[in-house]
Protein backbone atom coordinates (compact mmCIF):
# COMPACT_ATOMS: atom_id res chain seq x y z
CA UNK A 1 0.00 0.00 0.00
CA UNK A 2 1.41 3.38 -0.94
CA UNK A 3 0.95 6.54 1.08
CA UNK A 4 -1.14 9.31 -0.44
CA UNK A 5 0.73 12.10 -2.16
CA UNK A 6 0.35 15.32 -0.23
CA UNK A 7 -0.28 18.54 -2.14
CA UNK A 8 2.77 20.74 -2.68
CA UNK A 9 6.32 19.62 -2.97
CA UNK A 10 8.63 18.50 -0.21
CA UNK A 11 9.99 22.00 0.23
CA UNK A 12 6.49 23.44 0.74
CA UNK A 13 5.64 20.78 3.32
CA UNK A 14 8.87 21.39 5.23
CA UNK A 15 8.36 25.16 5.11
CA UNK A 16 4.87 24.63 6.53
CA UNK A 17 6.34 22.67 9.46
CA UNK A 18 8.81 25.47 10.11
CA UNK A 19 6.00 28.06 9.94
CA UNK A 20 4.06 26.05 12.53
CA UNK A 21 6.94 26.40 14.98
CA UNK A 22 8.94 23.25 14.50
CA UNK A 23 12.63 24.10 14.21
CA UNK A 24 15.32 21.49 14.60
CA UNK A 25 18.44 20.24 12.86
CA UNK A 26 16.70 17.51 10.87
CA UNK A 27 13.98 19.83 9.56
CA UNK A 28 16.53 22.49 8.59
CA UNK A 29 18.72 19.85 6.89
CA UNK A 30 15.77 18.56 4.87
CA UNK A 31 14.73 22.07 3.97
CA UNK A 32 18.29 22.97 3.00
CA UNK A 33 18.49 19.92 0.74
CA UNK A 34 15.11 20.69 -0.83
CA UNK A 35 16.17 24.29 -1.48
CA UNK A 36 19.47 23.15 -2.99
CA UNK A 37 17.59 20.67 -5.20
CA UNK A 38 15.37 23.58 -6.32
CA UNK A 39 18.45 25.67 -7.16
CA UNK A 40 17.77 28.17 -4.37
CA UNK A 41 21.30 28.22 -2.97
CA UNK A 42 20.76 31.28 -0.75
CA UNK A 43 17.90 29.62 1.13
CA UNK A 44 19.84 26.33 1.23
CA UNK A 45 22.81 28.02 2.90
CA UNK A 46 20.53 29.73 5.41
CA UNK A 47 18.78 26.50 6.42
CA UNK A 48 21.95 24.42 6.50
CA UNK A 49 23.69 27.01 8.68
CA UNK A 50 20.73 26.78 11.06
CA UNK A 51 21.01 22.99 11.02
CA UNK A 52 24.66 23.23 12.13
CA UNK A 53 23.69 25.73 14.83
CA UNK A 54 21.03 23.37 16.17
CA UNK A 55 23.39 20.40 16.05
CA UNK A 56 27.04 21.44 15.65
CA UNK A 57 28.21 17.83 15.22
CA UNK A 58 25.83 17.07 12.31
CA UNK A 59 28.41 16.02 9.70
CA UNK A 60 25.87 15.60 6.89
CA UNK A 61 24.75 19.20 7.38
CA UNK A 62 28.35 20.46 7.19
CA UNK A 63 28.90 18.44 4.02
CA UNK A 64 25.77 19.80 2.32
CA UNK A 65 26.47 23.34 3.58
CA UNK A 66 29.81 23.18 1.79
CA UNK A 67 28.08 22.09 -1.42
CA UNK A 68 25.56 24.93 -1.15
CA UNK A 69 28.31 27.48 -0.51
CA UNK A 70 30.30 26.19 -3.46
CA UNK A 71 27.20 26.41 -5.66
CA UNK A 72 26.97 30.07 -4.63
CA UNK A 73 30.55 30.66 -5.79
CA UNK A 74 31.95 30.85 -2.26
CA UNK A 75 34.76 28.26 -2.37
CA UNK A 76 36.68 29.54 0.68
CA UNK A 77 33.58 29.29 2.85
CA UNK A 78 32.76 25.88 1.36
CA UNK A 79 36.26 24.71 2.29
CA UNK A 80 35.83 26.02 5.83
CA UNK A 81 32.52 24.12 6.18
CA UNK A 82 34.09 20.92 4.85
CA UNK A 83 37.12 21.26 7.15
CA UNK A 84 34.77 21.64 10.13
CA UNK A 85 32.72 18.67 8.97
CA UNK A 86 35.82 16.58 8.30
CA UNK A 87 37.16 17.22 11.80
CA UNK A 88 33.81 16.22 13.29
CA UNK A 89 33.55 13.13 11.08
CA UNK A 90 37.02 12.00 12.13
CA UNK A 91 36.27 12.55 15.82
CA UNK A 92 32.98 10.61 15.51
CA UNK A 93 34.30 7.78 13.36
CA UNK A 94 32.03 8.80 10.47
CA UNK A 95 34.43 7.48 7.84
CA UNK A 96 32.19 7.82 4.78
CA UNK A 97 31.36 11.49 5.37
CA UNK A 98 35.01 12.14 6.20
CA UNK A 99 36.18 10.58 2.94
CA UNK A 100 33.66 12.53 0.91
CA UNK A 101 34.56 15.87 2.47
CA UNK A 102 38.26 15.06 2.06
CA UNK A 103 37.68 14.54 -1.67
CA UNK A 104 35.74 17.82 -1.90
CA UNK A 105 38.59 19.65 -0.18
CA UNK A 106 41.16 18.16 -2.55
CA UNK A 107 39.12 19.34 -5.51
CA UNK A 108 39.21 22.89 -4.10
CA UNK A 109 43.00 22.89 -3.81
CA UNK A 110 44.94 24.02 -6.85
CA UNK A 111 47.35 21.44 -8.25
CA UNK A 112 50.94 21.82 -7.06
CA UNK A 113 53.26 23.63 -9.45
CA UNK A 114 55.23 21.26 -11.46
Amino acid sequence: MTSPVLPGGLRARLEALLARGRDDALLRFGLGKACLDDGDTAAAVEHLQKATEHKPDYTAAWKLLGKALLAQGRPQEAGAAWRQGLALAQSQGDHQAGREMGVFLKRLSPPPPG
